[in-house]
């Protein structure tokens, strides 16, 4: 059930009406379910359609094989960097469909286990019920690779509590199942092995009462004790460092705090932080900090603006370097431009945020009577 591999040839998303629930899978294990623009497409279309079905009551998402999903599908931008705009539709459609995630009028259930990262985990946060397991593995590290947290989580990020959201952005650094309950970024733990059972019990409720459905999945789970290890319990340090004004005063703190008694946690981290790229670092925690004044479809269209510019290489090609070292040549040596954050001057790094034309920004409908409107086929992009 939740965690066996699904096996349609070919069919990288599968949908399925079951009573009364939609049931969707993300169906490419080998690639750990990773987002491509057909999923994309896929997910927003059967989502649309069980919104609007009155005989749809319950929307489950689950990933097949090991993971949940690893986010983006990073060999489809790095193809497609010498081709302009390659894949500004897949970023588009993903923002688009971002924003329908947090509003679904469904009640909406996400079976996590295994990875679930970046764009991935996006599919999971915003759910009205995220249920993980042991096995769940959540991160955004897409500062390391010369991105920025996107898909929602400057949004998501900048409202966890203390500075929590900019510690997650800025180091990419992993959250087990308990620790995404207790941070408030899943509903419920549930052992793995109870999984598929749960499954089954959602899909005969036959209801879209949330307190039912949170009813039954509270039967199945248990409370989360966090290790005293966890960095859910350094929250004095991260608050008094990643509370600086900027990334290069962050790293200066964290690095005096490293140098105490007890703190031997921070030094692999801190090494992760100087080897990631400079550009990624300074716009990553300028959009976290900026979410946080920022209505959700504001944080959407502002990293739509970010992510384009950074695929058209405005400032730096990070991005593409950053994949290149990670999963193209996996040498782990990227070559950054600029090299250091001193060189990433704040004037360049103005360029990426800056507003698009009007009709060329994410559409995002505030009228509940059009929430569907907006599409990418509706868009100037489409029609250019």
């Amino acid at each position: 059930m939740a965690q066996e591999t699904v096996n349609l040839e070919g069919e990288v998303v599968v949908a399925e009406d079951v009573g009364n629930a939609g049931v969707v899978t993300l169906n490419r294990p080998k690639q750990l379910n990773v987002i491509s623009s057909t999923v994309v497409k896929l997910l927003a279309a059967n989502l649309e359609k069980w919104e609007k079905d009155e005989n749809a009551k319950l929307v489950i998402i689950k990933g097949a094989g090991r993971a949940f999903s690893a986010g983006g599908d990073l060999k489809m931008f790095y193809d497609g960097r010498n081709s302009k705009d390659s894949c500004l539709e897949v970023v588009y459609r993903m923002y688009w469909l971002c924003n329908h995630i947090h509003t679904y009028k469904k009640t909406t259930v996400a079976l996590v286990h295994g990875i679930s990262m970046g764009g991935g985990a996006s599919l999971m946060a915003p759910m009205k019920f995220s249920v993980v397991t042991e096995k769940t593995v959540f991160a955004t590290p897409e500062a390391s690779i010369g991105f920025h947290t996107d898909c929602g989580f400057s949004y998501m990020l900048s409202r966890l509590p203390g500075r929590l959201g900019e510690y997650l952005g800025l180091t990419g650094a992993r959250l087990n199942g308990r620790e995404l309950v207790a941070a408030g970024l899943a509903t419920h733990f549930v052992p793995l092995e109870k999984l598929p059972e749960l499954e089954k019990h959602l899909l005969s409720l036959n209801t879209d009462d949330g307190a039912v459905v949170r009813s039954a999945i509270k039967e199945f789970s248990t409370d989360v004790q966090i290790d005293e290890e966890s960095i859910l319990k350094k929250k004095e340090i991260i608050d008094e460092c990643f509370s600086k004004d900027s990334a290069s005063e962050i790293i200066s703190s964290f690095e005096a705090e490293a140098g105490k008694e007890g703190n031997g946690w921070i030094v692999p981290v801190l090494k992760g932080l100087k080897r990631s790229s400079p550009t990624g670092l300074k716009v990553t925690l300028r959009s976290i900090r900026e979410g946080r004044k920022e209505t959700l479809s504001e944080c959407l269209k502002k990293e739509f603006r970010i992510t384009i510019n950074t695929l058209r290489m405005r400032i730096s090609g990070d991005v593409y370097e950053g994949i290149r070292a990670l999963t193209i040549d996996k040498d782990n040596s990227p070559k950054w431009d600029p090299p250091t954050l001193e060189k990433v001057e704040d004037e360049q790094v103005n360029l990426v945020f800056e507003p698009f034309e009007e009709d060329l920004e994410l559409k995002v409908s505030e009228n509940e009577q059009c929430r569907w409107d907006g599409k990418y086929e509706d868009s100037a992009y489409c029609h250019q």
